[in-house]
């Protein structure tokens, strides 16, 4: 299969698809990779690494338009969902439940497009998301504990305090991989940490890897906007799978808490948890509303590239490999966690929740794609 690595045009974005141990696995099956000119410098590979793993370095026309399929890491942009064809795959992320006009020019493309997010194994876990959801959640204590200093807008309070002085109260909204993260580092800070989530059982786990020094709660509506006013880094990492995220803050809860307060919107990709969070940038990574610091950067993970490259590969090259070795239909067939990563196909929307939260007709992938595992 010929397969094409194209540059990530986001801003500040500096992770690139494969790593050049990824290009030399596939080109030992006997696989052509194409990599766009550059696209490996933000995670310090070359031009010439690449070429030394076996990899073609060429332009972007070419990787879009002689590619079988086409690997990213994040959604394609305006102008590059654009040269999409019939017939190929497209494998990134896609977070399309907060993208309505993508999603339509993924359909109208006619490609198979394939989130990292939502491939899915039977027990629920998200394979190719994981290791993004380590990174953000333990950057979001990081850049947490950053934008409270007093020079960068925040109250001015240190996260593990002094003798005599109190640690920061750090709310982490969610206790999956993101909120366990956050608070692993947020608890290494020496923070004051509680974890806010459903399960009693995650909470269990959550007690057991963490101590009793991180506090857990049962998430409900009215123990959030209770804890808000003595928060002083609040942390929203909640995620309902391929749909938007729940709102948890309201903009009527920012009027109880601290001037300076900041809080950290790790899913905003997926729409964010905060009423008042909207994308940013790393380069233009916060926002003052109600004099509460919001940082809502979109691909934290890019701010650590080397670190985030690295773990993506190890994730994804088993998936890219199957389809590579068996062809699309085939790897979709013999593996269902790859299967529900298809969001879009043949013009069709066949992911639900995403045909729900953009407000789309959903198609079962069988009734769209021949899937065959013989």
């Amino acid at each position: 299969m010929r397969i094409g690595v194209a540059r990530e045009i986001k801003p500040d974005e500096y992770r690139v698809a494969l790593t050049t141990a990824g290009v030399t696995e596939l080109v030992r099956r006997g696989h052509d990779v194409l990599i766009e000119t550059g696209a490996g410098v933000g995670s310090a590979m070359s031009d010439d690494d690449y070429r030394a793993a076996g990899a073609s370095i060429t332009d972007v026309d070419t990787v879009w338009g002689e590619s079988e399929m086409v690997l990213k890491v994040k959604e394609p942009l305006d102008g590059e969902w654009q040269r999409l064809s019939p017939g190929q795959v497209l494998f990134t992320y896609l977070h399309l439940a907060a993208a309505a006009e993508l999603t339509r020019g993924l359909a109208e493309s006619g490609a198979t497009c394939i989130a990292y997010e939502t491939v899915e194994t039977a027990d629920r876990r998200l394979p190719l998301l994981a290791p993004m959801s380590e990174v953000a959640g333990r950057l979001s204590a990081q850049v947490g504990a950053y934008y409270l200093l007093k020079p960068f807008g925040g109250r001015g309070r240190l996260m593990g305090g002094v003798p005599g002085v109190l640690p920061a109260k750090v709310l982490v909204l969610g206790g999956g991989i993101v909120g366990y993260n956050a608070a692993l580092i947020a608890q290494g800070m020496q923070a004051d940490v509680t974890v806010f989530e459903r399960s009693v059982d995650r909470m269990r786990e959550l007690d057991v890897s963490l101590g009793r020094t991180v506090l857990m709660q049962m998430s409900s509506r009215h123990a959030v906007e209770e804890a808000l006013p003595d928060a002083d880094l609040v942390i929203g990492g909640v995620l309902v799978h391929g749909a938007k995220a729940p709102r948890l803050v309201t903009r009527e809860m920012l009027a109880a808490m601290k001037p300076g307060s900041v809080m950290v919107d790790v899913a905003i990709d997926q729409g964010g948890c905060f009423e008042t969070s909207r994308p940013t940038t790393h380069s233009d990574p916060t926002y003052v509303v109600d004099d509460i610091v919001h940082y809502c950067v979109a691909n934290m993970p890019g701010a650590v590239p080397i670190t985030s490259t690295w773990a993506l590969t190890n994730v994804t090259l088993p998936y890219i490999e199957a389809i590579a070795e068996k062809g699309l239909h085939r790897a979709l067939a013999s593996d269902p966690a790859l299967a529900l990563g298809v969001n879009v196909a043949d013009g069709r929307i066949t992911c639900e929740p995403v045909a729900e939260a953009v407000g789309m007709e959903y198609t079962p992938l069988s009734q769209v794609l021949p899937l065959q595992a013989a």
